[in-house]
């Protein structure tokens, strides 16, 4: 049964609170990406033509099979929130280490496209090596690429850390009183994933076919 802080009155009172100040903290948030949300909405405005062709030499395999990896890791959240609601410790356990590890592979494959991209010169800041009809757009384009994939790689960073202490208790105490922490945490993680979800189309999906 969770410990009840002294200026609750109910447990249920408790987990209200605490969601909803998981909620306050996400819509805080969500203001770190809407700046590079916004320049990005000018960016593809004003230099639709340049966003075009640079979004064409992103991997869009990579992006494609890292969506698919943090949908399936969202649904293993989903599924540890159900094994703590029932009790079943070996199954919640089994169930944040796979979402944990999912997130560990988003990580490295993304981290390996980074390195392509090192490679290819397109880190508007280092040598940054482009078409010249398109070279200031697109230098736009990966300025903002690389500031919202990678303020999303710190924040799932910290939900795989957060995932991976859940865990590593859960294995050790009773689940219990640590219900209301995983339902509050997983709100967290499923509002990464959410980030993702618009970062793909808007990174990969970008008039592809032209």
């Amino acid at each position: 049964m969770s410990v009840v802080a002294e200026q609750f009155e109910s447990a249920e009172r408790q987990r209200q609170a605490a969601e909803l100040g998981m909620w306050v903290f996400l819509a805080t948030e969500i203001m770190f990406f809407a700046p590079l949300f916004l320049g990005y909405a000018y960016g593809r405005w004003a230099l639709s033509d340049s966003f075009a062709a640079a979004s064409r030499h992103t991997d869009v395999v990579i992006g494609t099979v890292n969506t698919a990896i943090l949908l399936t890791s969202s649904l293993m959240m989903a599924l540890a929130v159900r094994a703590a609601k029932l009790q079943q410790r070996r199954t919640l356990v089994r169930f944040l280490i796979l979402t944990a590890a999912f997130g560990v592979l988003f990580l490295a494959l993304k981290g390996l496209e980074y390195r392509d991209e090192w490679q290819e010169h397109l880190v508007p800041w280092l040598d940054f090596s482009f078409e010249s009809s398109h070279r200031a757009g697109a230098a736009l384009f990966y300025f903002l690429y690389f500031g919202m994939t990678g303020l999303h790689a710190i924040h799932l960073s910290i939900g795989v850390t957060m995932v991976c202490v859940f865990a590593v208790r859960a294995s050790r105490q009773d689940i219990a009183p640590m219900r209301n922490q995983i339902e509050i945490g997983a709100l967290y993680w499923h509002f990464v994933d959410s980030i993702w979800v618009f970062l793909y189309p808007m990174i990969y999906l970008v008039e592809r076919h032209g």
